[in-house]
């Protein structure tokens, strides 16, 4: 099968390479890839900013979301079958959707939502759980509480907004002119332009954040939250309480709480709750968006499709950071 792949970490280009199909085990299926979506996560794998959270064998094939349908089953898959139309996000030792197979764990897998085309849905896994475990489990936002979600144009940014309202959040956001109108048009409250204004000179006695950019911005977000409240990041740094939870050691959990000390600092002197986000597959939450998609409360948004083999092209365009939602890759 095709496969885009890199020998080792570092900024460069991917290569487009023959490579055995994958086995399958016997919980799992084999996906037949029809549209993959590009992800920041993508890039931050390439050039080695998880090998604490993950490391990855080389050569590998990167990808961290797909739609397809599934080619064979293993000996142990009872909810789905060969010809079914399926939207996934692999595990994280599993990646690898740049290609024209993968073999995913049925428990990681839903039924494509049915309105969508391939490439559409393609744009979903990764940025809808994304959205829905940081505002749903982490956040627990309410009917009424007031949410900043910084990056409104981007890809998580496109879904976090819709699912906020529709959770009957008020939402602000973070936008460049040009993004201003579809922010708008998927329900933002207000509209803050980063280029001609600060966002923590403006909003105040916030409820929640939803960073996607870490630093400085992440930083600063800590000034519009009320005491008690609560920023859930998935570019921010892993601090102690995540280590624990994670699992991931005690020179590991050391090294993160001696990295984001400065969070933990502006956690205790303002009373904030800060949270790292490592986005778990789910299918179970997947079914869940897919419902709320078929019933038109949440819509995807994509910003360009590419051909498999301009997948460095995508990944340079997406680098770049201008894309108004998803970048896509149709397969087949």
């Amino acid at each position: 099968m095709r496969a885009m792949m890199i020998d080792k970490y570092g900024k460069i280009p991917m290569r487009l390479a023959e490579v055995p199909t994958p086995e399958i085990g016997e919980n799992e299926v084999l996906a037949e890839i029809h549209a993959a979506s590009i992800n920041p996560v993508d890039f931050k794998i390439r050039d080695g900013k998880v090998k604490l959270l993950v490391k990855y064998k080389m050569p590998l094939i990167l990808g961290n979301d797909f739609s397809g349908v599934v080619a064979k089953v293993g000996a142990k898959v009872t909810r789905f079958k060969v010809g079914d139309e399926i939207y996934a996000r692999p595990r994280k030792n599993k990646i690898g959707t740049f290609a024209d197979y993968i073999a995913i764990h049925e428990d990681d897998i839903a039924l494509k939502p049915k309105n969508l085309s391939f490439e559409e849905a393609a744009s979903i896994p990764l940025v809808g759980l994304t959205s829905y475990q940081a505002l749903t489990d982490i956040l627990q936002l309410q009917k009424g509480q007031k949410i900043l979600i910084q990056a409104g144009a981007g890809g998580v940014g496109t879904f976090a907004i819709q699912l906020a309202k529709l959770m009957g959040a008020t939402v602000a956001t973070t936008a460049s002119e040009a993004g201003t109108n579809l922010v708008k048009s998927l329900g933002a409250d207000k509209i803050i332009n980063y280029k001609a204004e600060k966002f923590e000179d403006i909003l105040e006695n916030y409820d929640a954040v939803f960073d996607t950019l870490g630093g400085e911005i992440l930083e600063n977000s800590f000034e519009v939250i009320k005491s008690g409240g609560k920023i859930v990041s998935v570019s921010g740094l892993p601090n102690a309480r995540f280590g624990k939870d994670y699992g991931s050691g005690f020179f590991k959990t050391l090294l993160f709480s001696a990295a984001s000390h400065k969070l933990t600092a502006l956690e205790k002197k303002l009373n904030v709750h800060y949270t790292f986000l490592f986005m778990k597959p789910s299918g179970e939450q997947l079914r869940i968006i897919a419902n709320f998609i078929e019933t038109g409360k949440i819509k995807p948004i994509i910003d360009k499709v590419f051909p498999f083999e301009d997948a460095q092209k995508a990944m340079e365009y997406a680098e770049a950071g201008r894309a108004k939602g998803k970048i896509i890759l149709k397969i087949r």
